[in-house]
């Protein structure tokens, strides 16, 4: 897929996420499409981590598209300024918020206009005045060089065709001495060739994620130093799903010989 379809289908799915899951709260129903997918049989929340037990969560705004919960080794401090690539509903940003207080600013860039109008929404109930939120794309994003502390980011890259660019523009924002903290997923050994190119599971974060030794090079050559694995958690597809893609043959290798799908949890520093 060109790099311009591959965009088309993740906004097309994220804005459809956001709207029917208004209307599952609305208790209006949807057609076919599932809070995750058109296939009933696709469920991308089990990359999701549970959140409920942490100081600022908000369940509104959580729709379970992470693969992690970076703000757990991000660091993050009081009067921090604090990017998170991927607004969602604004699950990550309320967290983060609990830890940078009134004091910090949190800004939010996503290219979903339904994201962005439910993560407002959300915002306004909680009455918080330091969240701001920016249409915009992660490979060029709007914002002025050196601004932020901390960048944050929860199973978003994994979704952006170009990495290297996602990560340079990472590298220009934040401040000289600020780090990253990002969860994302990745993957070991070779996956069947149609489910790489499956647009459904692109969506889902599968088909676009990198060998994980590439996506820690990626972060390596683009200049960041001190980089730091926090966590590392396998991926469990349900077999269901893994045999729409895998043979016999593929499945076996797939279970035995180490070739899976894993959400990683990594942090990396600019130097001063």
């Amino acid at each position: 897929m060109k790099k311009e379809e591959v965009k088309r289908i993740v906004k097309d799915k994220y804005s459809r996420i956001a709207q029917q899951s208004e209307m599952v709260k609305n208790n209006e129903g949807f057609g076919c499409c599932c809070t995750t997918g058109c296939r009933s049989d696709m469920d991308y929340t089990v990359f999701s981590e549970n959140y409920e037990k942490l100081e600022g969560y908000i369940a509104d705004a959580d729709l379970g598209l992470g693969c992690g919960i970076p703000t757990e080794f991000a660091g993050l401090k009081p009067g921090q300024y604090v990017l998170d690539l991927g607004s969602g509903a604004g699950n990550d940003c309320f967290v983060a918020r609990s830890f940078v207080g009134d004091s910090g600013k949190i800004i939010e860039i996503d290219f979903s206009e339904e994201m962005i109008s439910k993560a407002i929404k959300n915002t306004e109930k909680l009455g918080y005045k330091n969240i701001e939120f920016i249409k915009g794309d992660i490979e060029q994003m709007p914002m002025e060089n050196n601004m932020f502390d901390v960048v944050l980011s929860n199973c978003v890259i994994n979704l952006v065709p170009d990495k290297n660019a996602a990560f340079s523009e990472i590298l220009r924002l934040l401040k000289p001495g600020g780090h990253f903290c990002v969860s994302d997923v990745v993957i070991k050994g070779d996956l069947p060739h149609k489910l790489k190119h499956d647009a459904e599971m692109y969506a889902g974060c599968v088909s676009g994620a990198m060998q994980m030794d590439d996506y820690i090079d990626v972060i390596k050559n683009t200049g960041f130093a001190n980089i730091i694995i926090h966590k590392e958690r396998s991926i469990e597809i349900p077999e269901n799903i893994l045999r729409l893609y895998f043979d016999d043959n593929e499945m076996q290798r797939y279970t035995e010989n180490g070739i899976g799908i894993f959400s990683i949890t990594v942090s990396a520093e600019k130097r001063r």
